[in-house]
């Protein structure tokens, strides 16, 4: 079969990158999760206050990023069989999947510059096809013309409930149902009415409401697109 690239866009906690990583190992591609390039730029910020209570002190997170002191890449990780995120050469896999993280995250990946930055990564990462990436806007703004497009989408109920249960198999304690789902919704809106590259549903992409499918159909489903598509002529 013929390389290509998959983008696979959705909303927060439903499931992409559990599909997308899962496929990826599966047919043998490299997997990109543009999530973490994200929150690991929401993590650069917090850490250095730069993300205070009443907003995000932009110019000096755009001086940074422009010095080059904001650095992301992945690494392999053999226990896991998956890549972990890197800040600045620090493993943050588990740092930026914390609620404190995720709560910010949306209001960074609003910022143009950060998109810009981060795009032009990503679309380097595709040059020799044979990957499958995850995020918001992979269809639409970092590969337009990818072979194979999806967009997953999921109840916010469904979606939060996700994250709940993510959170407390992690050992998160305190949890609190009503503030996660609030923050599901809230990141909906900032990810859908952002100005840079929104979310939205590519017009190739084939949609996917993965809210009633277990994580082995999804993956069925998804293999069976993924074939269809790196057949043909």
């Amino acid at each position: 079969m013929k390389k290509i690239i998959i983008a696979i866009d959705g909303y927060s906690s439903c499931g992409k990158s559990t599909m997308a990583k899962d496929l990826a190992k599966t047919i043998g591609y490299i997997y990109v999760d543009t999530g973490a390039m994200y929150r690991s730029v929401t993590l650069y910020a917090m850490e250095q206050g730069l993300f205070p209570e009443e907003g995000i002190k932009e110019q000096e997170l755009k001086s940074d990023i422009d010095a080059g002191k904001v650095n992301i890449s992945f690494q392999f990780n053999a226990e896991t069989g998956r890549p972990d995120a890197y800040l600045n050469g620090r493993n943050v896999e588990k740092e930026i999947r914390q609620m404190a993280v995720s709560s910010r995250v949306s209001p960074i990946a609003a910022l143009p510059f950060v998109r810009a930055l981060l795009t032009q990564q990503q679309q380097r990462m595709g040059d020799e096809k044979g990957i499958v990436m995850d995020g918001r806007d992979i269809g639409t703004a970092v590969f337009p013309n990818a072979e194979l497009k999806i967009f997953v989408t999921a109840s916010a109920q469904i979606r939060a409930q996700r994250r709940y249960d993510e959170l407390k198999a992690k050992g998160e304690q305190n949890l609190d149902f009503d503030a996660i789902l609030k923050n599901v919704q809230e990141r909906d809106y900032i990810d859908t009415h952002r100005e840079t590259a929104p979310l939205r549903k590519a017009d190739d992409a084939i949609e996917l409401d993965n809210s009633n499918m277990t994580i082995a159909e999804q993956k069925e489903w998804l293999l069976a697109r993924y074939q269809e598509r790196a057949g043909e002529n």
